[in-house]
């Protein structure tokens, strides 16, 4: 069985939006969450070849400097014309001041002549001890690209993800709509049903 060290989660990760959005999911835990602000930590280079390598790589990297459990984050969107892409390069699109208009752009550039504009978000969340030990889950949802970009909660790629069900972006979507549908959620659905298998309260 395991536990969660001096009743503390680190979320392996500097990107604000992904730390509330993380923090909105990890209330359902009585833990004090930290971020890998409140210890200076840098994120790793990122050199797996899936979500979920990349969200062990970030998970392990700070568990293992703080000495406490870490939920780290990869996620991206993949478009099935683009074979793929960006995928686990998706914040690369977005240069080295992630800057999420101009990879959206990007994007736009690369669809314009074709005809299936479908795409999925995907997330990988790894839940990691010092020791190396982890949980590591995949959550998708399926949506279709549109533009011009529309809305301005969220972040990333919010806004050109259009999902069809509720006939509105991801970021035109109220935060608290977005948390029970989204990527980040369904896989974190599965985190805590593997929590639950190993956690000794």
């Amino acid at each position: 069985m395991r536990k969660f060290i001096d009743n503390k989660i680190v979320i392996a990760s500097n990107n604000d939006g992904k730390i509330l959005e993380l923090n909105e999911i990890l209330k359902v835990f009585s833990i004090q969450i930290l971020s890998n602000k409140n210890f200076n930590i840098p994120e790793p280079i990122e050199d797996g070849n899936s979500f979920k390598e990349n969200a062990y790589i970030k998970a392990l990297n700070t568990a293992s400097k703080t000495k406490l459990v870490s939920l780290s984050d990869d996620s991206g969107i993949s478009f099935k014309a683009l074979d793929g892409r960006p995928g686990i390069h998706s914040a690369r699109y977005a240069g080295k001041n992630k800057d999420f208009t101009l990879a959206m752009k990007k994007l736009n550039d690369e669809l314009k002549n074709k005809d299936n504009k479908s795409c999925k978000f995907i997330c990988a969340l790894s839940l990691c001890w010092p020791d190396g030990f982890n949980i590591t889950v995949q959550g998708e949802i399926y949506g279709e690209f549109t533009w011009p970009p529309s809305g301005t909660n969220g972040f990333g790629y919010d806004a050109i993800f259009y999902y069809p069900k509720l006939k509105k972006t991801f970021g035109e979507l109220d935060s608290s709509v977005k948390h029970n549908i989204s990527h980040r959620n369904l896989a974190f659905k599965k985190l805590k049903t593997e929590i639950k298998k190993i956690i000794h309260e």
